[in-house]
């Protein structure tokens, strides 16, 4: 299993990301390896990386979420490729379960599930719960019924090689919103594309609190519709919460000295 994590300016959460995903793979030695995608970082995420054994860097200076993604795939040698996000941290027992699904399943060539914000309260947790609980109707329908896709949740997918490969790689036309959609509705046309709310991710949700989650729910039902059945996402532009953090951490240090 190779794991991929794309990173752009990460230097808080990225440690918290590689130790979650060191403790679940130490056992399992030159079986696993981990990825790290320094996507046109200014601060110190390389050197953060750097800083754990084993762990590789791939340098992408073509900013952008998919370049990364295709970068970090391009380096990887598993025949499972772990896709996970840089704010993000593994479940207990998430390596096993993804294991366990691939050996049983021959035909499985993604394996997804939904992320748990960690720092959001129990009332909009419910909320998030929610919104799983509608896109996991829209997902029953698509896949079994429209047969026109399926549905992977970005930052917390796994796939297979071939798959991957067969499909030509990410869709490096895609910025940002449609992603993940995009490539559940490739995918779906060489194997089975599974969501399981079984394969749980701890994830931030810095996106949410910044954008609105009822913002960011419309956005993400409106892109995952009109990628699946459009081929390209509704809306392109999107905002770089990363960014916006580093220049206002700058500012914060200006002003302090």
């Amino acid at each position: 299993m190779s794991f991929v994590v794309p990173a752009y300016n990460e230097e808080q959460y990225l440690p918290a990301c590689l130790e979650s995903i060191l403790a679940q793979t130490r056992e399992l030695g030159d079986a696993v390896e981990i990825i790290v995608v320094n996507n046109a970082s200014s601060d110190r995420t390389r050197a953060v990386a750097l800083g754990y054994p084993g762990v590789q860097v791939v340098d992408e200076p073509r900013k952008g979420l998919t370049y990364a993604r295709q970068a970090g795939f391009a380096a990887s040698t598993g025949d499972l490729i772990a896709n996970v996000d840089a704010d993000s941290r593994l479940t207990p027992g998430w390596v096993a379960r993804v294991l366990e699904a691939f050996a049983e399943e021959p035909k499985l060539v993604s394996l997804s599930g939904p992320f748990v914000y960690y720092d959001l309260t129990a009332t909009q947790r419910i909320s998030v719960r929610v919104f799983y609980a509608a896109a996991f109707l829209i997902y029953i329908l698509n896949r079994y019924v429209l047969r026109a896709g399926s549905m992977v949740q970005g930052g917390n997918f796994v796939l297979r090689r071939a798959a991957l490969e067969a499909i030509g790689g990410f869709n490096l036309a895609i910025s940002f919103y449609g992603e993940d959609a995009d490539i559940a509705r490739r995918l779906h046309r060489v194997g089975q594309v599974r969501f399981t709310f079984d394969l749980k991710m701890f994830s931030s949700a810095r996106r949410l609190k910044q954008e609105g989650m009822l913002t960011m729910a419309a956005r993400y039902t409106i892109n995952y519709l009109w990628t699946i059945f459009r081929k390209r996402p509704f809306t392109e532009q999107y905002i770089d919460i990363r960014e916006q953090a580093v220049g206002e951490r700058m500012i914060a240090e200006q002003v302090e000295s």
